[in-house]
Parts: C-alpha cells; structure tokens; sequence
C-alpha cells in the first residue's frame, strides 16, 4: 500500500474581534478569605456545600470516588443508582405544578410530543475531582482573571481548574465567568473512546457516524503549572470508521482560553480529497454534517467553542430538574433509546439540582442562528446540562440537554452525550455518545495519549489509500 503526500491547505484566519461594546474591566481576583469558603460552606468546586431547606437535595460529602466492587475495566460503568425509585412522572398532564423547576424547552417538549415526559428521581450528589485539582482551583480563585476586554473573550491566571469557583458580582462578567467554567470542567486528562452519533427525522433512526476520540487535557496536565500552559483546553482527534463513505475522515480541534488571542482551531482529511485542510468554518453556528446539519458547532457539549458573539447574564441560581447521573443511557442499545422526536424517558434519569441560570443574547454587532440562549449550569460540576434556544423572531427552537456519566475511575462525574431536538423541524441527533452497541460500549482509556495525535502534519503523513 503506497502512502499518499499531502499539503497542509492553511485557510484565512478568523475576523479581529469587536472589543468595544459591551467591555467590562477585568475584576481583581477573589480575597483569600473568600477563597477560604471553598473549604468550608463551599464545595472545593465552589458549590454550596449544605443541601436545600427540605433535604430534597443533601448536602455535597466527596461525591463518587470508588470504583464498585467486581468492576471489570474493560465493560462500561453501570448505572450507580438504579434500585433507586422513582419521585414523580412529569408530562404535559401535570408539568402545570412543576412548571417553576422546568425549563421553557422542556415544556415545549412536553406540550407538543404526546408521550415525553421526564421521570425524577432521588439527587446524589455524585461530584468529584483528584485533590491535586481541588488545589488548582482553589488557587484560581485567587489568581484568575478576565480577559482586559471582558470575560466573553477570555482569561488569564489559571490553570488546572475551573478558574471562577467564586464568580463576579457583575452579572454579565460572572455569566461569561461560569461559561468559561463550563468550557474549563474537569473529565479527566486524557482518554480513548469509540462513540456514535444517531439522528432522528421523520420517525427514522439514521445512524450518522461512529468513530474512536482521541483526547487529552494541557490544562490539566497534573505534572504541568501556569508558567509551561500551552493555552490549549481541550486537543481532539476524530478517526471516523463509518458508515463506510466516511471510512478514514479525521478531524482534529484544537480549543483555546482565549479566542481573541488565539482562535479555535480546526484541521481535517476528508477521504477522496487526499489533503488535510485548516477547517475555520467548523465553529459558531455552522451546521455540522457529522450531526446530519441539524446542530451546529457551538451545540456540541450544550455550548462549545468561543463566547465572543454573545454578551452573557448570570440571571441567578434555581432548583430545577436537570438529566443527571445518567449511565443507564450508555447503556442502552441505541435502537432502543431513540424514539420518534425523543429519546426513550425510560433511559433517562431527572434529578432536583441548583443550577447557575445564564442568558446569552447577541452582543452588537455580532450574529448567530440562535438569537437567544438560556443555560443551565450544574452548580456541583460547572457543567451546562440544559440550553434553550430561541431563534431569531423570539420563537423558542431548540432543547438541548447535556448527560452526564459516573466516573468514579477518573474520578469524575463526566458530561458524555448530548442531544439537540429541533421543535420547529422534528427532528433531533445524539451527538457524542456510548452505547449498549458493540463497538460503542468498550472502555474508556484514561492511559495518556501520544501528543502527535494532534499535529495535522502526522495526520497528513498517516492517511493512505
């Protein structure tokens, strides 16, 4: 078999970004007594550490940590809680006395596809990170900053953590602030992973792709600091291995702390072109062909990528229902979890969970297809589980809901699938997910990852026909 050559096809770089409008001073970074709190009435990823006032969400005590008995590495986690039973079935019959702990886009749902419903269950506050990112984090909260122009562009002065446990008391620096925790959450340091992706339309199931994720970390390197940081997240290589017409596609994403300083970055090979090509277009709202166009870049993991076109209101924190804890999704055969226009509720788990609440509209100047985006931020994880989305004439369009997975090997409470319905269209894709499918249910490699898995000259070198 002969190797092909390949020039690397560099593609123009991303507009400069408008700092004017809308920028807000960079704050000067908590007080160490405020920072203390994290060991006290604080969880050390700023969460408050008590439960609510009528115990339907207990108190944070270390969350998930060890593996069960017996487990066997090479098989999936299983579902942690499921003797657990359930609280209450909500659908359209009776969302009306649970409205104030239900999201827009959940009622949407509920009100226009006869037989969703969301099934609630006890809380487990399952949250947990190595103390060594405990420390980082509290160490952040004395050191990070936003970015001069504003936190929407992006920060300076952490390393691994989330770097606003304690956020601003401005709402708009504090918004961007719990994003950049979002995009910042803690899921390890590196994996290997085979996934899917599956889209619904019309009733059919469409299998959309399977591939093996490559990943890791820089800003969680345990043996890294502040002064080595490279400035990248997240680095993440796709190998699609089907359907056969995509056999050999790769992807490889490189995801910034700051866009304006240094732009997200995409590379891929596409099979029967024969080059590797800088992909700029592959962010923001452009329709991803890997979700079959009906989510764009920026749904990937509830919101991915740049913050830069939104101005971002922490409008406050709320008891609401959330999916949480969900192994029994992954699973489950991927025939069985989707159904017609959503997702099987018997494989999805609900809880009661404070959440961080979070409007992102346009800032001046800048557009996006969702005009309006309402966030959901798990307070134990800083993980966005649930967005509305509302398009440009104020109608509501999307639901997308974040599902988290129990990994007490990392240990951490993971976010793993994520899934975007449509509501106007129909339609809705899974986008990232393990399933009960061969070979889609294998273990999840935390082994460290070659670094040249993300150079796109190896890419280059390593595609063949």
């Amino acid at each position: 078999m002969n190797r092909r050559h390949f020039n690397l096809l560099a593609a123009s770089s991303l507009p400069a970004l408008s700092l004017g409008l809308g920028a807000k001073p960079a704050r000067a970074a908590v007080t160490r007594a405020q920072a203390d709190l994290l060991k006290t009435t604080l969880t050390p990823f700023g969460a408050e550490r008590a439960g609510n006032a009528d115990g339907s969400i207990p108190a944070w005590t270390g969350g998930l940590t060890e593996v069960p008995a017996g487990w066997d590495p090479n098989t999936l986690m299983p579902d942690f809680f499921a003797s657990d039973a359930k609280i209450v079935s909500i659908d359209a019959g009776n969302m009306s006395q649970y409205q104030s702990r239900l999201t827009v886009g959940v009622m949407a749902m509920m009100q226009k596809y006869p037989g969703f419903r969301i099934d609630v269950y006890p809380t487990h506050r399952t949250a947990a990170a190595p103390q060594w990112v405990y420390d980082n984090i509290y160490q952040n909260a004395l050191n990070a900053k936003p970015d001069p122009a504003g936190a929407r562009i992006g920060f300076s002065g952490a390393y691994g953590g989330v770097p606003f446990p304690i956020p601003d008391a401005d709402p708009y620096q504090a918004g961007s602030e719990i994003m950049w925790n979002h995009s910042c959450r803690w899921d390890g340091v590196s994996s290997q992973i085979m996934k899917a992706a599956y889209s619904v339309s019309n009733g059919k199931v469409t299998f959309l792709n399977g591939y093996d994720e490559i990943k890791d970390n820089p800003y969680y390197f345990q043996d890294g600091n502040l002064a080595s940081y490279n400035g990248w997240l997240t680095r993440l290589r796709l190998n699609f291995n089907a359907p056969a017409n995509i056999n050999g596609q790769q992807i490889i994403e490189l995801e910034p702390n700051n866009a304006y300083a240094s732009p997200l970055e995409f590379w891929e090979y596409l099979t029967g072109q024969g080059r590797v090509r800088k992909a700029p277009e592959l962010t923001y709202d452009t329709p991803s062909a890997t979700a079959g166009d009906i989510a764009s870049y920026d749904e990937y993991t509830v919101f991915f990528g740049a913050q830069d076109r939104y101005d971002w209101k922490l409008i406050g924190k709320k008891e609401m229902y959330i999916p949480y804890n969900a192994n029994r999704l992954i699973l489950t055969d991927a025939e069985v979890a989707h159904q017609p226009n959503f997702i099987n509720p018997d494989v999805l788990r609900w809880e009661l969970h404070r959440v961080w609440v979070i409007d992102a509209t346009l800032h001046p100047g800048s557009r996006n297809v969702v005009a309006h985006r309402r966030m959901y931020v798990d307070e134990d994880t800083w993980v966005a589980l649930i967005a509305d989305e509302w398009d440009a004439q104020g109608n509501i369009w999307k639901l997308n809901l974040g599902f988290n997975n129990n990994r007490p090997d990392v240990p951490g409470l993971v976010l793993g699938n994520n899934a975007v319905f449509d509501l106007q269209t129909d339609q809705y894709v899974t986008l990232q997910g393990q399933w009960g499918n061969a070979p889609y249910n294998g273990a999840r490699s935390l082994a460290p990852v070659n670094p040249s898995n993300f150079n796109p000259q190896t890419m280059a070198a390593a595609a063949q026909f």
